[in-house]
Order: C-alpha cells, then structure tokens, then sequence
C-alpha cells in the first residue's frame, strides 16, 4: 500500500509517517496542499490522510480537486473539529472517512487499511501460494507452516508479490508499491530486499527472476507439507527497514 499524509505539523507527520513505515507501507508526506497536488499528479497513492485545516491551498480544496480528476485515491480527513456539521461537510466533500484531532494511531492505522483495501480489487485478507501463507491483518508470514520474521520491507515486497497473483512484478513497480518516492531502483534496493527475502524464505526458491521483466512467485513445489503444525510461535514483522 502507498499513502500520501498530507499535514502542515511537521513533527505529528513525521510521527505518523514512521507509525505507518513501521507497520510496512510505503508514506510520502506532504506539508501543504500544492505540495499534494504535485506528489499525487505524478504518484499513484491508494490512501491520502489529509489535514483539512491546511494553510495557503485548503485541504477541502484539495478533496475537491481529487474527486475532480477521478483519481482511485481514498481520502481520509483529519480535522481538529469533531461536530457533526464538521463530518457531514468533509464527507460531502468527496473524502471517503473522518477521523478527528486527537486521535489513537491505531485507529488511523486501521481506517488506512480499511480504506486500502477499498482502493483495490478485493483480495481475502491471508494470502496463499506454493507453500507461503501471509496474513495481512495480523501481519504474519509462514511458509509450509514454518513462521518467519521479515523487516517492513520484506514483508511489503512478498505481499505485493503474493497479491499479483502470480504475474510478473516489475523492479520499479515494486518500488513504486513499497519504497518512499525519493527511491530509485538504480539504488539496488530492490534486489538486496528480494536477496534477503529469499534467504529467509529457504530452498526450494519460490521467487522466480524473469530476466527483462521483474519477479514473480512461481507455481513451484513447496518446501513440505502445508499441514504440519507451526514450528513455534509468530515474531511478526522485524522493526528494521
């Protein structure tokens, strides 16, 4: 998932930007609405968290110009005011959902991925194939019934992969899904990712190289038997880049 925050408090943004990095979705951030206008006129974003109160370019103008262009974004509203007049009007803007000022991060963090999964074709929430289960709820990978414990990254990279269903993912689309905007693939991020991962993952290799193309999860056999109990209890997700 790729989101867009949008807040002009640069400290609260930089701590909810790094809340959302560290549960393994991609954040750009933008501290006023021109700025956003330009990220989302050359980015795709699945979710824009948007300050309404925003100085210069209003976020209700932005909302407006969002839902004007058509684009796939939802928009989740965030505003110091909590009256009902307050939510009727963001919502009758065009913005998706309304969280007031202040707010639990998990709540915002659960709103995001409800929205996320608006945003694209529905998927079931644990993803399965050859022999790889991974639950996007509770953000836990195993394989063959084995548990792993991957960084952000990794976790983001295999659910991108697992989501395709098969069909080759590109290196930039992988970047564009999972890294930050100022991100280039000429940065071998992609492939030290996709090295670690496979190490983690173990033999036999389940993420195929298409040469030209990009990667994909291959149709191949798994590591053993899918019903075998879990080796031992989840870590979940590491709290490393």
């Amino acid at each position: 998932m790729r989101v867009l925050l949008v807040e002009d408090e640069e400290f609260l943004a930089e701590m909810v930007a790094e809340g959302l990095r560290r549960d393994a979705i991609a954040v750009d951030v933008a501290l006023d609405g021109h700025a956003a206008l330009e990220r989302l006129r050359f980015g795709a974003y699945d979710v824009m968290v948007l300050d309404r109160d925003l100085p210069g370019l209003h976020g209700d103008e932005v909302c407006r110009q969002v839902v004007r262009s058509r684009l796939l974004t939802r928009v989740l509203m965030l505003t110091a005011s909590g009256t009902v007049r307050d939510r009727v009007a963001g919502l009758g803007l065009g913005a998706d959902d309304y969280l007031t000022k202040p707010f639990a991060y998990d709540e915002l963090l659960a709103r995001v991925l409800a929205l996320g999964r608006r945003a694209r074709p529905a998927l079931p929430p644990v993803l399965e194939r050859a022999g790889l289960t991974l639950d996007t709820a509770r953000r836990q990978v195993c394989r063959d019934g084995r548990y792993l414990s991957l960084s952000r990254k990794e976790f983001a990279v295999l659910e991108t992969l697992l989501r395709a269903e098969g069909a080759v993912v590109s290196g930039d689309d992988l970047i564009e899904e999972v890294w930050e905007e100022d991100t280039s693939y000429r940065t071998n991020a992609v492939r030290v990712t996709l090295s670690k991962l496979r190490a983690k993952l173990g033999a036999p290799a389940v993420i195929e190289t298409v040469p030209g193309a990009g990667y994909r999860i291959s149709e191949g056999p798994s590591a053993g038997p899918s019903s075998r109990a879990p080796a031992g209890p989840s870590t979940g997700v590491e709290d490393t880049r």
